[in-house]
């Protein structure tokens, strides 16, 4: 009975997995993640029905995204899940143009998502590799893509064009926008609780190690600080956010980096690390006493507060904000203090709510409601999934599939 949806999500450092059972509520299974891949790797898996949580280290060295593979391959064997397991959910952080709903991964289709890895160098290689593991361990599943950019393919012409020349923005360099599948359950999460209009117009600011913000008007993207590629918009954990182009060509022309070591330094030098000089980890730089350490903060909190004003003059104005990922779910201090910074809005935050982590953490006199929403991209995936099968089941009247 090969009844079950898994859901890969791989990263740089990390693997989360997920299996939901493909019934309509997709009920969840098992969900874990192996993480710290390049220093001290763990297992992690939530406790789900009777199952207990798992805490185990796996080993002192580094390990690939391979050997963290088969760690989870393990876990699923272990668990009697592979003979159940029918269709396997990627998250793939780059679509580009031409991948926008969800697709099967056969060799066209990798050979096509291949040529993106320069777009997002980080991620695109980590989730084609899975692909290519998963295909290997369950070779009678089928193997699904789901993107990241997908999400924000619904933006107007203009939102998605740069000032380079036309024959360029044919050829694909246009802004494609990133964390859709955070954005698509956190839009579903607002249809579930305000109905077809999602709560208005709403930013949503995804902050963790990759930050990002997205306008939305009735669940649907209208505007996002992430770009060509996952560098743009706000300073991150270890990546620059956007940057003059000027200082590109200075340290190419100048300062004479190889394009290597270009990468390297705005991919995994700058940031919250670079700035600081200490750690691109929020938690650390909260608890530090280190000025350079405040100032990293300080600068990532004017950034999102200064777009935040740019996405509501996208939107017309604001309705509703809310906070999602690692930094957004557990972080009231930095909710605190964008909700200074957002306050010519109309916002205004509530301090208790906000230190106890409740839902809705702005005061009953904001004219902006406040949210604090967790992220769920492996449950994203399910419902894609799970959404396209029923698509194909049922086709809509014609023959025609909607």
């Amino acid at each position: 009975m090969t009844d079950a949806i898994l859901v890969l999500n791989g990263g740089s450092s990390s693997l989360k997995f997920a299996v939901f059972d493909g019934r309509d509520e997709l009920p969840l299974v098992l969900r874990g993640n192996v993480a710290s891949l390049g220093q001290q790797p763990r297992l992690h898996v939530e406790a789900v029905g009777d199952q207990p949580v798992i805490e185990r280290s796996l080993g002192g060295g580094p390990i690939d995204i391979a050997k963290a593979f088969a760690t989870v391959a393990s876990l699923l064997a272990d668990r009697d899940l592979l003979h159940r397991i029918g269709r396997v959910g990627h998250r793939v952080v780059h679509g580009g143009r031409d991948f926008t709903e969800p697709t099967r991964l056969d060799a066209r289709a990798i050979e096509a998502l291949r040529l993106l890895e320069p777009l997002a160098p980080i991620h695109q290689r980590i989730n084609l590799e899975i692909v290519a593991l998963a295909a290997g361990l369950l070779p009678h599943a089928l193997q699904v893509g789901c993107f990241d950019t997908a999400f924000h393919s619904t933006r107007p012409a203009v939102a998605k064009t740069y000032g380079l020349p036309r024959a360029m923005t044919e050829a694909g360099i246009i802004s494609y926008g990133f964390h859709g599948l955070s954005y698509s359950h956190i839009a579903s999460k607002l249809r579930g609780r305000y109905g077809a209009g999602a709560g208005g117009r709403a930013i949503v600011a995804h902050l963790g190690s990759g930050a990002s913000l997205c306008a939305m008007n009735c669940g649907v993207s209208v505007a996002t600080t992430m770009g060509f590629s996952t560098l743009d918009g706000l300073i991150m954990s270890t990546r620059c956010g956007a940057l003059d182009p000027g200082v590109i060509l200075h340290l190419l022309q100048d300062r004479k980096l190889s394009t290597d070591r270009l990468v390297t330094l705005l991919y995994e030098q700058s940031g919250l690390l670079g700035v600081s000089g200490i750690s691109g980890d929020m938690v650390t730089l909260i608890g530090s006493d280190d000025r350079a350490a405040a100032e990293a903060i300080d600068l990532f909190v004017y950034r999102i507060g200064r777009e935040i004003g740019s996405l509501a003059a996208a939107l017309g104005g604001l309705d509703t904000l809310v906070f999602t990922a690692g930094i957004g779910e557990n972080a009231p201090l930095i909710r605190e203090r964008i909700g200074a910074a957002a306050s010519w809005l109309g916002l205004g935050i509530d301090h208790n709510r906000n230190q106890r982590g409740e839902e809705i953490i702005s005061f009953a006199g904001s004219s902006v409601e406040v949210l604090v929403i967790p992220t769920d991209e492996e449950r994203a995936v399910a419902a894609q999934l799970s959404s396209e099968l029923h698509r194909h089941e049922h086709p809509s009247p014609g023959g025609q599939e909607g």
